[in-house]
């Protein structure tokens, strides 16, 4: 495991080599998720890994990504290297602003063609939070994820940071928090309005995934299909909850990928 001050420190030397990637990576993962402009503005402090606030105020949520395990000096500090008392502009669907007060976006630092969340991405500095309605925008935040992880940077270098299905104990340790766990779907059963992929035969202690009845419909019309899981290899995420045994509730297509082979 890397040591949290070490990784947090070397995110602010690294700022130079992130704006050079920010601004030659290409102009099709920019407009891939250029949506509709939502503002502009100067960035005046972050707040967490995953927010910060521009000099008129407003505290804008970085969209679609989220914040593996709790170390939240080092991803701080990587978001801080990015964009702390930069010029911005917002894109989104919406500037409406959560319950916190917080506007969520896809954030661009002027200058630059791609958007910080994928940035943070590639760095291995967040996970993509499977919520991307805009299949383009998915696909090429995807891949700056996978190319983190491929190259085993930031979240991807620390052996945990898949957990595994056959191991119930360490997905219990990060209740809580945005997970991503991978093991084959053993079974598939219907419990009232809930249908369970189960990763064990002990259903009451072994992790599973779980989905509404209600959105269902969405997973067959990608393909996803509960049924057609069963006795495949898939990795999930979301956040970890408790029923007895480990569980993730999958709200949206994105937070499912079936891997190669069965």
């Amino acid at each position: 495991m890397i040591d949290p001050a070490s990784r947090g420190s070397a995110a602010l030397p690294a700022c130079a080599a992130s704006l050079l990637m920010l601004t030659s990576f290409g102009q099709a993962g920019a407009a891939d998720c250029l949506a509709e402009r939502q503002g502009e503005g100067r960035v005046a402090a972050v707040v967490d890994a995953r927010s910060f606030r521009l000099d008129d105020g407003r505290e804008i949520r970085l969209a679609s990504i989220e914040r593996e395990g709790t170390d939240r000096v080092s991803a701080r500090a990587a978001l801080s290297a990015i964009v702390t008392g930069r010029d911005v502009t917002l894109h989104g669907e919406d500037d409406t602003p959560d319950r916190y007060g917080r506007q969520s976006a896809f954030v661009f630092v002027a200058g630059s063609e791609h958007s910080v969340q994928g940035e943070l991405l590639r760095r291995g500095e967040a996970l993509l939070s499977g919520d991307i309605s805009d299949k383009n925008c998915a696909a090429a935040l995807a891949a700056a994820e996978r190319a983190a992880r491929d190259a085993k940077l930031g979240i991807w270098a620390e052996t945990t940071a898949i957990k595994n299905a056959e191991s119930p104990g360490d997905i219990l340790a990060a209740m809580g928090h945005f997970t991503v766990v991978e093991g084959r779907v053993l079974s598939v059963r219907q419990a009232g309005a809930i249908t369970y992929l189960n990763f064990g035969r002990n259903w009451t202690r072994d992790f599973a995934a779980t989905i509404s009845r209600r959105i269902i419909p969405a997973f067959e019309n990608a393909g996803l299909g509960p049924k057609s899981l069963e006795n495949r290899r898939i990795r999930v995420r979301g956040v970890v909850s408790s029923r007895g045994g480990p569980r993730i509730e999958l709200l949206r297509v994105g937070q499912i990928e079936v891997l190669g082979g069965n």
